[in-house]
């Protein structure tokens, strides 16, 4: 059967499962387009409104469904605009396909209209790019493409075709999916070295990350926890693998990680680190870092082991299969004074009522909390809003956290909020962003709107630019240079312009009356709640710091 390579795309894309894209059009990408009204009935397009919107869209899609996220572009501009959404997903470990269209071959080097080496500006920020000028290399693209985003470390791949090879012809020949590589091979005398270790620790605890999502090894994790009796802390990217009840839960890491997480890393003899790479947000002074413990490294990446803190044992393996390992040798045991000194420390949030009449932040996570159900998927963007709903937030499932940990993008949440709506129709997603973030991103309420995605954005309106500000304020002397734009954006107003319902809360029982109402509304609406812009997100260690250094107050 004889296919033009825009149809062989579609094929392909059928094969691995794929039904939903995201992106936008343009005039290189045009046969694409054309099949993909062809295919209408059998792959959905969402349309956004700017190329970063879709690439943040197949990533959210992607975190929420498990599924690989597809995203489309034109040439030039079209793909440069993938860049910011491309960098995210690679950064946080996301499987996501972006095929951008560039101009005829003929013209390739030529500095045609449009005309861009989108492979090249994209190749330290995927797992691989393909440039593909010849319809005979287009199949074997698409689906190495599809198996290197998902083995190993999971991340994004591009794939530039020109315009000529989209209309060429060649024989379909279908073929299933490509088998994963597998998982770097361990060695049962390491295992059975990580095992004494925890066996004969004190005072351990585990330090887990993204990779423990990645790898579904949550049940693993949580046995091991219980069988050693082992507190934990984790990264952000590893949010809700834990319960928030949980008792051995200490809570997040790092800079803005809780009091109990980071005193008992500090005085732990053993930390056993999964799916982590003590990035610079966790171990902020790295030779300082858990000082008095002897330190484990499990993670699929070899290049992340000792790559910011030296480790005694690091082992490059799938986190699952890892613990699948190791769980027999662990002994059981009891570290109940360890425990019980952790969990003195951990911050009490199960009550943050405020006495006065202000809006704060832990009073309107808190209020969510209470109105909504566990399914529900939280999304978040860059800056202080991010932080506090880490911090508040009772979710149990790590793929209902959505936030874009590594790059820290601002302007990822409406995107991502859209395609995780897509990927669960099913599911309520509330998407908390900062008045800072949000107009970065606020253009997508278009997509939201036609696409009638019932998304609540909760709007934290300081109207300063929150954790920048807070920096100048506690650093710089309270010089605050570009944080304080001085906006008048009236968001209700404009939701209601973009065809979105829009409302504003200035107090916890204000709040509560409009989230009400949000919830009963069937498409897009915006809550614009006015905090201080003396909030902070607490505690805190400076950038270089240690235990030491952290502001509590």
């Amino acid at each position: 059967m004889k296919l033009t390579g825009s149809q062989l795309v579609a094929e392909i894309l059928l094969e691995h499962g794929v039904d939903t894209v995201f992106g936008y059009p343009g005039g290189t990408a045009l046969n694409l387009y054309d099949t993909l009204y062809e295919y209408r009935d059998k792959i959905r397009h969402i349309l956004t409104a700017h190329e970063q919107g879709a690439a943040h869209a197949a990533d959210g899609y992607s975190r929420a469904t498990g599924k690989t996220g597809v995203v489309f572009a034109t040439s030039g501009p079209g793909a440069t605009n993938l860049v910011t959404g491309i960098a995210t997903a690679f950064m946080d470990s996301i499987p996501m396909i972006a095929i951008t269209a560039n101009v005829p071959d003929s013209l390739i080097g030529r500095d045609a209209f449009q005309e861009i080496c989108i492979t090249g500006v994209t190749m330290p920020i995927t797992k691989h790019t393909f440039f593909v000028n010849k319809i005979e290399d287009l199949a074997d693209a698409m689906r190495n493409a599809f198996r290197i985003a998902n083995s190993g470390r999971k991340g994004p791949v591009l794939i530039d075709i020109t315009k000529d090879v989209t209309a060429a012809k060649i024989d379909y020949k279908p073929a299933k999916p490509m088998p994963l590589n597998p998982p770097p091979v361990f060695n049962k005398e390491s295992v059975q070295e990580v095992a004494a270790m925890i066996n004969a620790a004190e005072r351990p605890i585990v330090y887990f990350g993204g990779g423990v999502a990645a790898s579904k090894a949550g049940p693993e994790l949580r046995q091991l926890l219980e069988t050693a009796d082992i507190p934990a802390t984790y990264t952000l990217m590893a949010a809700g693998i834990l319960g928030y009840d949980n008792k051995r839960n200490l809570g997040l890491i790092g800079m803005h990680g809780s009091i109990a997480a980071n005193r008992a890393v500090d005085r732990a003899d053993l930390i056993i680190a999964l799916g982590a790479r003590f990035s610079d947000r966790v171990a902020l002074n790295p030779e300082k870092f858990g000082k008095k413990a002897h330190k484990i490294q499990v993670d699929i990446d070899t290049s992340e082991i000792n790559k910011n803190v030296l480790v005694d044992v690091g082992i490059s393996a799938d986190i699952k299969e890892f613990l699948t390992a190791l769980l027999p040798l662990i002994k059981k045991n009891d570290h109940a004074d360890w425990v019980s000194q952790s969990t003195e420390w951990k911050k009490k949030t199960g009550d943050v009522k405020s006495q006065d009449a202000e809006l704060h932040p832990s009073e309107i996570i808190q209020s969510i909390c209470d109105m909504t159900d566990k399914e529900t998927i939280y999304v978040t963007d860059v800056g202080q809003h991010q932080m506090w709903a880490a911090q508040y937030l009772k979710h149990e499932k790590t793929e209902d956290f959505i936030t874009s940990g590594g790059l820290g993008t601002m302007g990822f949440g409406y995107g991502a909020a859209i395609g995780a709506q897509i990927g669960c129709p099913e599911k309520r997603v509330i998407h908390f962003t900062g008045d800072g973030s949000f107009h970065m991103n606020l253009n997508e309420a278009c997509t939201a709107v036609s696409q009638d995605l019932p998304i609540i954005t909760v709007i934290m309106n300081n109207r300063v630019l929150g954790m920048v500000y807070q920096w100048q304020t506690s650093f710089y002397g309270k010089r605050y240079a570009a944080t304080t734009p001085e906006r008048k954006t009236n968001f209700p107003k404009l939701a209601e312009a973009f065809g979105a319902k829009g409302f504003s809360a200035s107090n916890p029982a204000e709040f509560e009356e409009v989230f009400k109402k949000a919830l009963q509304e069937k498409g897009p609406v915006w809550i614009d709640c006015a905090i201080s812009r003396e909030e902070r997100v607490l505690p805190m260690i400076p950038g270089g710091g240690t235990i030491e250094d952290m502001i509590i107050g």
